[in-house]
């Protein structure tokens, strides 16, 4: 229970970025996007090569007994995804899109799994659906507040994303990876497509 209380307070961490971001701009310290797109490819190497170190080199620092799941061990781990899913929300959409479906995320996920029995579900039950759809909304109106139907359906992949399993042969794909660009082309396809 510890250790999962750990993963969630490290995965809620990644709302600093987002932060980091707002207060460089809001600031004008000369973060712009374009700059913070590269601090986002940066991090996500590192965090690339960090699992390339961990899973061919044998690199065995003991924080990873403590942020990797029983079932990472032997395969990339889920903090992998999360640094390369929130890059690629960075680079495909403009930071209206893509910082809550960061948080979304960074914040979203975890909520939503205190919530959670755990159980290995293909679709999570009503509670978990609801609480990852009420909490992604929240998270992006402030963002997409001039256009409620993109703050709906950000939300809604979202939930999509941390709510049903996809299945690719044998290998589930990690909710870490599709939370953020679900939710980022759902808004960006009612921004584009959806008269207003």
């Amino acid at each position: 229970m510890a250790d999962e209380l750990k993963r969630r307070l490290v995965h809620s961490s990644g709302a600093g970025l987002v932060a980091l971001y707002l207060l460089a701009d809001y600031f004008e310290l000369g973060l712009t996007w374009p700059r913070f797109q590269v601090l986002m490819v940066a991090l996500a190497v590192g965090t690339i090569g960090l699992e390339f170190l961990r899973l061919q080199v044998g690199l065995d620092w003991q924080i990873y007994d403590k942020l990797t799941r029983d079932y990472e061990q032997d395969q990339f781990a889920g903090y992998g995804y999360y640094m390369v899913s929130m890059t690629i929300a960075v680079l495909l959409f403009d930071p209206q899109i893509a910082l809550p479906a960061m948080l979304m995320l960074a914040l979203g996920d975890p909520i939503s799994g205190a919530v959670s029995d755990d159980s290995l579900k293909f679709v999570k039950g009503p509670k978990v659906l609801v609480t990852m759809f009420v909490v992604s909304a929240i998270i992006a109106a402030p963002f997409l507040y001039e256009t409620p139907p993109a703050v709906l359906a950000a939300a809604l992949g979202a939930t999509i994303a941390d709510g049903v399993k996809v299945r690719i042969g044998d290998y589930i794909v990690d909710d870490n990876l599709t939370i953020p660009i679900y939710a980022g082309l759902l808004a960006w396809v009612v921004l584009e497509f959806v008269p207003i």
